[in-house]
């Protein structure tokens, strides 16, 4: 399979002339933009992974247009309620959305009516960088290595649990992949945001999860919770001593969630550009890059719009397959 670092890599090829065809023309009042505060859509709860990747980027954001930029956290279902909001909003440039591989991808293959398509009502503005995800369990579950859970799930078929931010998110698709290369049968516990998902791993409501790093590194290293494997290709830089999941013997096994940034269709060029211009620019600050790496996220170098949304349409290509085959379902 495919890695998603690979897949990001071939984006850089790009160049800035392969703009999307809806950005051909822009009203001439866009010139002026911004003369209002923008509202930043998350569409994941606040404390969440994705939600401090957005949250950096847009007290930059705001320091660059002059404007404050608001941040709605529009939280559920994997971050398909606050995209398809984002996608019904207004085409004036007064509203960015944060995406993410979940809604934009692992969503279009769990539901049948998400209520929007990425490829057509969102024109992505970049990819910033990708999250990895950690297999934890709560210090009171005995198990000390990813065999261990997976012994545990066969000696109980269907009843081991694992919490996640809801369906559809990389949380989720971690343990859809952890079933297809093990043969084990998990029981998912979806919930209305990750840091909900991980006070119940950490209570021993549910047996495990995978969580972005930023969510669960604080919980890890309070001795709260035990990290058992990132789901990267390679390790993760603030858990050194953990292994991937490859490492710890499940074969073919990379998830690495990247997040981004877009806004309705319709939006004027002009805009689009800008914000890819000023997203890019903050994703080279180094205080920035150095910020979010700590947390586990790493900043990727800027690309295109025509290059974001071309990662959209390979990851469905990728994806949508391997969760039609998994059975998995929102609805």
């Amino acid at each position: 399979m495919v890695s998603p670092r690979q897949a990001l890599s071939r984006r850089h090829a790009l160049t800035g002339t392969l703009l999307l065809p809806l950005l051909a023309s822009a009203p001439a009042q866009a010139a002026d933009w911004p003369e209002r505060p923008i509202r930043m859509i998350i569409p994941f709860a606040a404390g969440a992974g994705a939600d401090i990747v957005g949250r950096t980027f847009g007290e930059e954001l705001a320091k660059a247009l002059g404007q404050p930029v608001v941040i709605d956290n529009k939280g559920g279902a994997g971050g398909l309620l606050g995209t398809a909001e984002g996608a019904r909003a207004p085409a004036d440039g007064y509203t960015l959305l944060l995406t993410s591989q979940g809604a934009t991808v692992f969503n279009m293959g769990l539901y049948k009516s998400p209520g929007y398509d990425p490829l057509k009502d969102l024109i992505p503005v970049s990819t910033t960088g990708i999250l990895t995800n950690v297999m934890v369990v709560s210090t009171a579950n005995p198990a000390n290595a990813v065999a261990d859970v997976i012994a545990q799930a066969r000696a109980k078929p269907g009843e081991l649990t694992y919490g996640s931010s809801g369906v559809g998110s990389s949380l989720h698709m971690s343990g859809v992949i952890t079933e297809q290369r093990t043969g084990v049968k998990l029981q998912h516990v979806p919930y209305r945001g990750a840091p909900a998902a991980v006070l119940a791993v950490v209570n021993g409501e549910v047996t495990m999860g995978f969580f972005n790093a930023p969510t669960v590194v604080g919980q890890i290293k309070a001795g709260k919770l035990k990290a058992l494997a990132v789901t990267t290709k390679d390790r993760s830089s603030i858990l050194p001593d953990v292994p991937t999941m490859m490492e710890a013997g499940i074969p073919d096994f990379v998830v690495a969630t990247w997040l981004g940034f877009a806004v309705p269709t319709g939006t004027p060029a002009p805009i689009v550009a800008r914000l890819n211009t000023e997203i890019g620019r903050i994703a080279r600050m180094p205080q920035v890059k150095e910020k979010l790496l700590v947390q586990g996220f790493e900043v990727l170098p800027p690309d295109t719009p025509a290059a974001a949304r071309k990662l959209i349409a390979d990851d469905q290509a990728l994806w949508l397959p391997i969760i039609k085959a998994s059975g998995a379902t929102a609805e």
